[in-house]
């Protein structure tokens, strides 16, 4: 790989700087507490046990496999910074620096990448305790922790940041690599900003690191990104700017099949067709996972015979179809309540050598549960275990869906209590979905004890859970748990909704608590918020009511004259400049009067 002269460095420094700046505007188990047990009604489903003898039912959590790996750094050291990082009274920045410093500990790769994963809610912090260590004489450079510190920016959307960690290593021997800019390119696809996604593609292009045809890998990341938030017009689009551009480049297979799946996500079925089309006239030969492209769309816009037909001209095409094509079918069979017909092809598929996969059963059990089947859904899940396939929170997630759906906190905390005794970790989604259920029960306590596991298997709250809970201790007269936690979001980088701000400065108004709600103003102040809330954190404290109170007299004076108005011209005398929406409503109100006559 040549060096990068400063030169082209700076010219190409230069042209991102400018380009991305004139973008478009657009913690103990729950073993034997009562509220697992039923008490009324009908009991709670019993669990198969755990022992897994022969001719015995199969227990729905096998054994987990022997000899788990053993983290590579001192587990004293990792739980030292972990309480440092969640401490509310240490603030990133320098304070952060002095506790790490008092702390005399040393961080190495596994551990860093450990606490992005525990912290990547949190990004303040990490990115201090990155900061600090880069200043140590025992810091290593890894490009791992480097790509994790800037996903961990990129996903809170701290670009700036991103970018400056990005820019100033661009000259070192150990520069960003490919991963590096996939990462900004899927993050900016993520957070809407189109125009930097494919300016970070473009400026990545100039720095030399595609190296053996590395470069269209970038591209159809690209496109990958773009399309599954939604912009497959504007991905389309660019691919033929570039196919214009390049008479001699020649799109892969998987630049259509990622540009196929993109329409058929839009629910584009002609767009398809004709992509589809385009394809066989340009000579591309498709591969399994175009028809397991194809049918995944097909089926996701309930077309599932279409998608059946086309096994049949994939064997005429030489293409043995396999799980890739038979699983979307499975599955929307499974979504339909049609299980007789899932079955039948899950048949089909087990004589195939490729057999079915994890994904296979999991579509089946996510079938029986939103059909309210729990016993269906338990006998897939012992079919699959009795089959060699073990359950990943994935498949015992559709399980808590359906208790969070329909409020069973004992069924839902039941199975959670066995996962946990049986050795399994639950994942992020198991979490929220149980904090949700809770919540909207009411139930804080629960609440705080599960995010209390959450927080020890090392997951972090998330922008959704906080607020959720916020709102809860908000409804409860917990003030001061409120405001402590909505301080917590924002020392972790988490900017509150404006609404949860707007609804937790009004209480706090309405209790007395007047420095509470001025204080909490004040930080909102100087917290950056995207532009896309509204702009109201630095107004008048008494504004909101102010508004309010001139909406509410509003609608009843309009109330007033469509009591007594039977003729839409006399509203037209009584409305303003700044009314213009009663006029554009004129159809509506000679349709009330003509109702007010019939009567």
């Amino acid at each position: 790989m040549k060096a990068l002269n400063s030169a082209h460095i700076r010219r190409s420094i230069i042209s991102l700087t400018y380009l991305l700046s004139h973008q478009n505007p657009n913690s103990k188990l729950f073993s034997n507490q009562s509220w697992l047990k039923s008490t009324q009604g009908k009991p709670l489903k019993k669990w198969p046990k755990l022992n897994h003898p022969p001719k015995q039912p199969t227990p729905l959590f096998p054994p987990l496999p022997t000899n788990p790996t053993i983290p590579n750094y001192c587990p004293t050291t990792f739980t030292t910074i972990c309480n440092i990082l969640r401490d509310p009274t240490i603030l990133p920045g320098p304070i952060l620096e002095n506790a790490l410093d008092k702390a005399e500990i040393e961080v190495n790769e596994c551990m860093f990448l450990e606490l992005f994963t525990y912290f990547d809610s949190s990004p303040k912090p990490l990115f201090t305790l990155y900061l600090w260590a880069e200043k140590k004489e025992w810091f290593k450079f890894s490009v791992a922790v480097f790509n994790g510190m800037v996903n961990a920016l990129g996903k809170e959307r701290e670009f700036d940041s991103a970018w400056n960690l990005i820019l100033d290593r661009l000259s070192s021997a150990e520069r960003p690599n490919l991963d590096t800019f996939a990462i900004m390119v899927r993050r900016y696809a993520r957070a809407g900003m189109l125009f930097p996604a494919v300016r970070t593609y473009e400026f990545s292009s100039n720095l030399e690191i595609h190296d053996l045809g590395l470069e269209d890998n970038l591209f159809e990341i690209l496109l990958d990104s773009l399309c599954k938030e939604g912009h497959v017009r504007e991905a389309s689009e660019y691919f033929y700017r570039r196919k214009g551009q390049d008479s001699n480049w020649s799109p892969s297979v998987r630049v259509y099949n990622i540009l196929l799946n993109g329409w058929f996500r839009s629910r584009k079925l002609k767009k398809a067709e004709r992509l589809w089309a385009e394809m066989k006239k340009e000579g591309i030969k498709p591969s399994v996972v175009t028809y397991g492209t194809l049918v995944e769309g097909l089926c996701r816009m309930r077309r599932v015979e279409m998608a059946i037909e086309l096994i049949g001209e994939m064997k005429d095409e030489g293409i043995d179809p396999n799980a890739v094509v038979y699983n979307p079918i499975i599955d929307a069979l499974g979504e339909a309540g049609r299980f007789k017909e899932a079955s039948g092809m899950m048949e089909r598929l087990l004589v195939l050598e490729s057999g079915p996969t994890l994904s296979t059963y999991n579509s089946l059990v996510k079938g029986f549960c939103k059909a309210g089947d729990i016993s269906g859904a338990s006998r897939i899940l012992k079919m699959m275990i009795n089959r060699g396939f073990m359950p990943t929170p994935t498949t015992y997630n559709y399980f808590f869906r359906y208790f969070s759906k329909f409020g069973k906190i004992e069924e839902g905390l039941n199975l959670y209590t066995k996962m946990i005794e049986s050795g399994y970790v639950a994942d992020r989604l198991t979490y929220h979905l149980l904090v949700k259920m809770l919540c909207e029960q009411d139930r804080l306590d629960l609440a705080l004890q599960i995010i209390q596991e959450m927080r020890a298997k090392g997951f972090d709250l998330d922008l959704a859970t906080s607020t959720m809970l916020i709102h809860l201790f908000c409804k409860m007269n917990q003030f001061d748990e409120a405001v402590e936690w909505f301080q917590d979001m924002i020392r972790r980088g988490l900017v509150p909704q404006y609404l949860t701000y707007q609804r937790l400065c009004n209480d706090l108004r309405k209790q007395g608590m007047i420095e509470k709600a001025e204080k909490l103003r004040n930080r909102m102040v100087s917290t950056p918020h995207s532009e896309k809330l509204p702009n109201t954190y630095i107004e008048d404290g008494d504004s909101s009511h102010t508004r309010r109170k001139s909406i509410i007299e509003k609608a009843e004076e309009m109330s007033n004259i469509l009591q007594t108005c039977r003729s839409p011209r006399q509203l037209v005398k009584r409305r303003t400049p700044l009314e213009n929406a009663v006029l554009s409503a004129n159809q509506l109100i000679e349709n009330i009067s003509k109702r007010v006559d019939l009567v």
